[in-house]
């Protein structure tokens, strides 16, 4: 069913650059309750000075292609480039700030969203466990069978996404959803296969961008 939904929408997602919104390192001032906001957590490697560095194995993380890519979804994208060796807890407290600052300026929950991958998907699942607001939407790349897997008292909220590789050591986040079901408003989870490991993650790939910017367009309701 979800994939059904997604091929029907997946058609309005636009690529292009001259749709895409603004980028910024934190929330800005001014935010108005009409728009989407996306909160993007890269992996681990990008903590420090430089946005593309190179893994040995998996190649460049190109984060400011992920966050165009992002963009494309008209939504105001934040995403901080977090400083060497930063403390996940810390980050993740900073992103519940950030969003129970927009739910008092009447931004709906239904219109926002958090993206982790890796550490970030990591750092995702503790803001949701912390927000616990079941009306926000949560997508956790690559992250659910490392840290989250290992911390019970972590309890993801909202309507969840989970998006992983195959080839990767990192796999499902059904036995974290599994945890507390009944604060989970909506679960999906998508299995990708580019043989990339870990580092499919780490370029703006069509097989995992388009499923979740097309989960991000559907309502609520249809992501039940």
């Amino acid at each position: 069913m979800l994939k059904q939904k997604l091929a029907c929408l997946i058609c309005i997602i636009f690529p292009i650059p001259v749709f895409a919104s603004a980028i910024y390192n934190t929330l800005p001032e001014e935010v108005s309750p009409d728009n989407k906001y996306i909160f993007y957590s890269h992996g681990y490697i990008v903590e420090g000075d430089d946005p593309k560095p190179k893994h040995p194995r998996w190649g460049v993380y190109d984060y400011p292609a992920i966050l165009n890519a992002l963009s494309a979804t008209k939504a105001t994208i934040v995403a901080e480039h977090r400083a060497a060796n930063s403390d996940p807890f810390a980050h993740a407290r900073k992103l519940k700030q950030q969003v129970l600052n927009l739910l008092k300026q009447n931004v709906p929950a239904k219109n926002i969203t958090l993206v982790g991958f890796s550490r970030g998907g990591f750092i995702t699942g503790v803001a949701s466990s912390l927000l616990a607001n079941d009306g926000i939407n949560y997508v956790i790349l690559a992250a659910c069978t490392s840290g989250l897997a290992n911390r019970e008292e972590i309890q993801l909220h909202g309507h969840i996404l989970s998006i992983y590789e195959t080839s990767d050591s990192v796999g499902s986040c059904k036995g974290i959803v599994g945890r507390n079901p009944e604060t989970v408003a909506s679960f999906q989870e998508i299995a990708i296969s580019t043989g990339k490991e870990h580092g499919a993650f780490y370029q703006p790939l069509t097989d995992w961008v388009e499923p979740l910017t097309s989960w991000i367009a559907l309502s609520q309701e249809e992501k039940k």
